[in-house]
Parts: structure tokens; sequence; C-alpha cells
């Protein structure tokens, strides 16, 4: 309102002239001389008001024109002796302008028409991008640079404007404050009892000075502060800096304490647990012991370093060593008899594609659930040609309830048990749904643990050193104390799982593998039913033979191979042709990839134990064993070979196989 009452009384020259003149037409009218007169009078007022607006607006145009080339003028004085270096370059990253600062990086002459991309390790893209907040650093000449970038539009063409930053004292203080912030360390000597109880009298203090003196040598020559807890564990700080020169040399020290002489049967080894990049103390510590768990829940003789959102594996080189004392099994049966009893019902699932190991484990711990008196589901939505005589079996006796993912989830409740074998990572289980539903969860497993697993359970038995889940649950079994452990054909298919994950007994077979199948035998199971569980039809037959055939030997006696087409049954294909390419003289390590009805490119990785072949199998989202691994990839069969061939090839090059 005030806006247009401004408007209103504010004087208008136009409006003034346009009222003079009416009003000199009206003396017109009654009087001419008069009129003539006023209108003359209006008509130079007219005038002149013309004459001085064109007079202003000449003016403000010259003002604006000197002001122009003077702002121009001091633009580009402050550019070209701009404090900060500053460089031009087009859409394509040439540099073809420089202010006089900016040869205090590098020299013009070097520099102009040349791609910005060739002077400094930065992406074009990264140039162009929208995203102003996102740090650019460059090093030049042992300084380190922050560039900022802003568009310049001239005639449709668009550049840009490059401010270097010098930043290096602040990059400088942030890498020493990084640098002297400790990490974490647990440290434990794999089988202490085992290997003091295998020991002389007299040799035993000797044996564990020597593993001490070790251990405390190799903190010495990283300045660590270290300190001994129990018998065979240690806790260490050290520097963050250090760090990086224990993962260049691979941790040594797992090499030194194996060369440390004793008379056991397996050599010492450590497990070793490192926390990097906590916020606070008891975060670094969490990741320190998170880093433990894994390393031992792997089979121990490794180091494990968690990040903030990386886990590195170093080592690993030993199969995991048998424990001889039975004594956790006694106390996992009767943890396990008490979850029993204490729920409503059981639900056990195995992993996607059941195996014979995870079939046979399901029916052990189906017996232990019915010798409870519960009601027990086992969940499988499909299997392969493998398991088609057990299922058969087992479908036809009457005495199991299969279900399938829908029927499993509207069974479960909270008061429901859920029993896992053979595998302890969520995306791999049959119906990961299931784990959500109720917080009474039993992982039972024998792979070497994975930074994916089930955190949430009530109860965990994994043991990498046994040869199969199957294994495991056989020694609960004869701990559970119940009447009637198991009967005919429950002891064949646990027999028939540890069969297969052992290659017949000559692959990952301990004492303890030997003692849970005599058991079985006198438990009532006839090898040569189990044998029948392993019948193949010819086709599959022609499809591993041509498997074996058409694979190629690269370097390291490392066989590659696949299998033709897409197979429902590929996963049992390829890893019988893997182990048939390790009888052949020269081959230590074999990979077999094949297509399945999922889509999906699966591997079979096979090994001496020589080669690592869960390494490999890990950096492809797998896992398994040293001597024994697998998994699934989104990538065609010929692109994984190619993968797999890269990754082994790595691994030679930088001694890991």
């Amino acid at each position: 309102m005030v806006n247009r009452l401004k408007y209103l009384i504010k004087p208008d020259i136009k409006t003034n002239l346009f009222a003079l003149f009416i009003f000199a037409c009206v003396i017109l009218y009654y009087n001419l001389a008069f009129g003539v007169i006023a209108l003359a009078i209006v008509l130079y007022l007219l005038y002149y008001s013309k004459k001085i607006e064109t007079g202003k607006k000449q003016m403000l145009k010259e003002y604006i024109e000197n002001i122009t080339e003077e702002m121009d003028e001091t633009i580009r004085y402050s550019v070209i002796d701009h404090p900060l270096p500053i460089c031009m370059i087009d859409r394509d990253g040439v540099v073809f302008w420089v202010n006089k600062r900016f040869g205090s990086i590098l020299s013009d002459v070097e520099v102009l028409h040349t791609k910005i991309t060739d002077i400094v390790n930065i992406k074009i893209t990264d140039l162009l991008s929208d995203d102003k907040d996102k740090p650019l650093l460059a090093a030049v000449d042992g300084r380190t640079y922050r560039l900022s970038t802003s568009d310049i539009n001239v005639e449709q063409a668009k550049n840009i404007m490059v401010y270097w930053f010098d930043v290096t004292p602040h990059e400088l203080l942030k890498t020493l404050y990084k640098d002297e912030k400790n990490s974490f360390a647990y440290i434990h000597v794999d089988n202490y009892d085992d290997l003091m109880d295998s020991s002389a009298a007299e040799k035993k203090s000797i044996i564990a000075a020597q593993i001490e003196k070790t251990i405390r040598q190799w903190s010495a020559k990283l300045s660590a502060a270290i300190t001994r807890y129990d018998d065979d564990k240690y806790f260490m700080v050290f520097e963050n800096k250090n760090l990086e020169k224990v993962e260049e040399n691979k941790f040594s020290i797992l090499d030194e304490v194996r060369d440390i002489e004793t008379e056991a049967d397996f050599p010492v080894s450590l497990s070793i647990g490192i926390g990097f990049g906590g916020k606070t103390p008891h975060q670094q510590q969490e990741y320190a012991q998170a880093a433990l768990d894994l390393a031992l829940g792997r089979g121990g003789d490794q180091a494990v370093v968690k990040k903030i959102n990386k886990i590195e594996y170093y080592g690993g080189r030993l199969q995991a060593v048998e424990k001889r004392n039975k004594g956790k099994s006694k106390i996992m049966a009767h943890a396990l008899k008490q979850l029993v009893d204490q729920s409503s019902k059981v639900i056990i699932m195995g992993h996607r594609k059941p195996d014979m190991d995870s079939f046979g484990s399901s029916l052990g711990i189906h017996r232990i659930a019915r010798n409870r008196n519960k009601d027990v589901y086992i969940v499988l939505n499909s299997f392969n040609d493998s398991l088609q005589n057990i299922h058969k079996r087992a479908v036809d006796s009457g005495n199991y309830t299969f279900v399938t993912n829908s029927a499993a989830l509207g069974i479960v409740d909270k008061d429901t048990l859920l029993v896992v074998v053979d595998t302890h990572r969520p995306s791999f289980t049959e119906c990961p749904e299931l784990l959500s539903k109720t917080e009474r969860i039993v992982v039972l497993d024998h792979h070497r643990k994975t930074e994916e697993n089930i955190d949430n359970a009530t109860l965990t038995y994994m043991e990498s050193y046994a040869s199969s889940t199957a294994e495991l649950i056989t020694e609960i079994l004869q701990y559970i104390g119940d009447k009637k452990e198991i009967d005919k054909f429950e002891a064949e298919a646990l027999l028939a799982g540890i069969t297969v994950d052992t290659k017949s007994f000559s692959s990952k077979t301990g004492v303890r593998t030997f003692e849970a199948a005599s058991w079985l035998r006198r438990s009532g199971a006839d090898t040569t039913s189990v044998k029948q569980f392993f019948q193949n039809d010819i086709e599959m037959y022609r499809l591993k033979s041509e498997a074996i055939l058409n694979a190629r030997i690269i370097q390291g006696g490392v066989a590659i191979s696949r299998c033709e087409g897409t197979k429902a049954n590929i996963n049992l294909i390829t890893s019988q042709a893997a182990d048939e390419l390790l009888n052949i003289r020269g081959i230590k390590a074999a990979f077999v990839a094949g297509r399945n009805d999922d889509d999906k490119t699966a591997v079979s990785a096979r090994s001496l134990g020589e080669i690592n072949v869960q390494t490999i199998m890990e950096k492809m989202g797998g896992g398994g064993h040293l001597t024994m691994a697998g998994g699934q990839v989104d990538m065609s069969v010929e692109d994984t070979m190619n993968e797999i061939e890269r990754l082994v090839l790595e691994a030679i090059e930088r001694k890991g196989l």
C-alpha cells in the first residue's frame, strides 16, 4: 500500500506535459494567440525533456563502460597476479592458460597444451563433477594441493578455472595424527594345550619361552606395548604407522613361530586380530576382538585386520589343526539339548542347493529333536541329482517332514528353535527370512568363518578343523545322552556327508573323523548303502569328462576349466570334475565353472594344500577351506575363468600361494 501511494505522488514528466498540452488546447479554443503561445511552450518543454533524458542515458552508458573497463582491468590483474596458482582447462582437460604464480608449481612451458591428467593423478570426470564439496587432492614435487574449480562460459565454450590451494601442512598434520593413533591387537597361540601335552616335561618350559620370545621380539620391532594375560594369550598396542610395515611383510611373525621346533605332530601357529581406525579405544577393542574371532573361526594360523569398512586376511597356509580334547562337543551337546527342551518346535535349515553334508546333518539334528519329543521340520526347496536317492529314501520312510520357505514362515514363532547347519552365512541359507522370526538360533558349521555371519545366534559351534558338519553332529549325538541315539538310515546319511567332504576319507581327515565314522558304523551304517547314494547317470559322467578334457593349465600348476550348457546339478558336476583334475600329475589346484539354472556361474575349487583356494574364492564372494572352496558369481563363465586366472596370477606374484 505504501509503495502504491509513493508511485501515485511521484513526479512524472510525461504526465505533466500531457496535462499542459490539454490545458494549452483549451486556451487555444478560447483565445488563438494565447493558445499558440501555450502550445509552443509545451512543445519546447517536450523537446527539452527529451534532450535531458538522452543526455542522462549517454552519461550512464559512458559511466558503465568506464566502470566495466576498470573492473576488467582489475580482474585481469588480480587473476594474472593472484597469489594462488591458477590454470584454465577446456572440457577435454587440456591446459591452455596459467597465471604467473602457477610457475611455482610447474613451469608453464611444461604444462601448456598438456592434459591435466598427465600432470597429476586426477580423473577429468572428477574435475567436471558438479559435486564441489568433494575434495580433490594432487601431489606435485612433495607438496599436496587441494583443487577447486569454477566453470567459465565464453562464446558458448565451457572452460574450467582450476585453483590450487597448498594444503601440505594440513595433510602432514592429518598423516601425523593418523600415524600416531593406536591399533589394538589380540594374539592367541593356537592349540597351546595340545602343544604342551605333546611335549616332554623338560621341553615344555623351553617351547613356551621360545614362543614368548618370538612374540615379544616382534612386538619390540613395532615399538609396541604388550602384555600376556594368559598362558597363550597376549594383548598389544602399537602405532598405526607400524601396521603398514607389518602388512608389507605379510605378518612374518606367522612364519617365525611356525619354525619353532616342537615334539608335536603339528607346528606352532598364531591367531592375530587387529583393530584399526576405531574412533574410541572401546571401538578399537571391539574391532580387534571381532578380528580375532574371525581368525579363530577360520582355523587359526592367520592374522585378520578389521578396519572401519574393510577386513583383510593374511596367512592361513596351514590346515586347521584337529583338537584332541572333545570337551567342547560335550558342552555343545548339553547346551543344544537344553535349547531343544525349552522350545515349542524345531526347524532345521541348511544352505541353498544342499549337498550330502547339509542333508545328512539335517537328519542328524532331526533325530535329536525327535528323541526330545518335539515337532521338527526340515526346510528344503530344491536339490540336485546327487540327493535324489537319499531324499527318496527319507520321504518313503515317512519319518521326516520337509517344508518349503513359505510353509516354514507360517510355522515359525518366537518359541521356535531354528538350527542352521553347514553354513553360517545368512545369504546362503535356504530361507534367510527365518533368521529374523525367532531369537533362538543355533549355528553348526565346519567352514572357515567369513565377515558375513549370523551374529544373533544363541549357540554357535563352528570348528574349521572338522572334516564336515556331519562329523560335528555325530560327536554331539554321542554325548546327547538319549537312549535311542540314531537309526540305520540316519547313520548312513551322516556317514555319506563325511565321505563327500573328505573325498572318501582322503582329504581333511583327522583322528576324530575316523572315530565319528567308526561310531556311525557301529550304529548300523552300511558302506554299500552309502555308496549307492553317490551313483550318477551317464550324462553327468560325460559332462565331467568334457570338463577334464577342456582344462587349461596356467602358471603354478593350476587347472581352469568349464562345463558347457546350463544344468541344475552343475555344482555336483564342477566339484567332481575339480576333484578328478587333482589326480593328474603336476596339477596343484583346480577351478571348474559352469552355469546353473539360477542364471549364475557356479565355481568349484580344489587344492592339494600348497595353494589356498579359499582366499581366492573369498575375493569372488565365495568361501570354504584351504583345499576345498566354491562360490557363485553374476558373471559369464568365460569372464569368471578370466577373473580366476587373474586372481591366481596375482597371488603367485605376491607369493601368497
